[in-house]
């Protein structure tokens, strides 16, 4: 006879309790990306023409460049979520997952390094 309760037996192999975390910064995000989804389309209606020249001098507005910067951010760690929670969802196997997942998140940050070097680069003072 044990004097364990069964409560005891399973205390800590519960919930993670990250679902809920998870799940508010994915809402915050897709909240952030309203305004900034909104500025951005704002933006690219005003332009006069879509030429080369005229988006390296939008991008060349320090405010412009700083937003799509913070939309590069908000983007990319919105679908690393997204992404996330379709793998964890629908991949079974346990070593597949965790790979699975490492390999998203190397490439949503990857996207975003990219994005952000090539903003960085034009907003700096690339050759037209």
């Amino acid at each position: 006879m044990s004097l364990v309760s069964p409560l005891n037996k399973v205390l800590g192999l519960g919930s993670a309790k990250e679902g809920a975390e998870h799940w508010w910064v994915q809402r915050l995000s897709a909240v952030a990306l309203i305004p900034l989804g909104l500025w951005f389309a704002v933006a690219l209606a005003g332009m006069e023409d879509m030429t080369y020249s005229s988006v390296v001098e939008f991008i060349r507005h320090p405010v412009n460049s700083i937003l799509l910067i913070l939309a590069l951010i908000t983007l990319t760690y919105h679908s690393q979520l997204g992404v996330q929670v379709v793998v964890e969802d629908y991949v079974h196997a346990s070593t597949l997952k965790v790979v699975t997942i490492v390999a998203v998140s190397f490439t949503h940050i990857l996207v975003a390094v990219a994005g952000i070097f090539a903003v960085l680069k034009i907003a700096l003072g690339a050759a037209v």
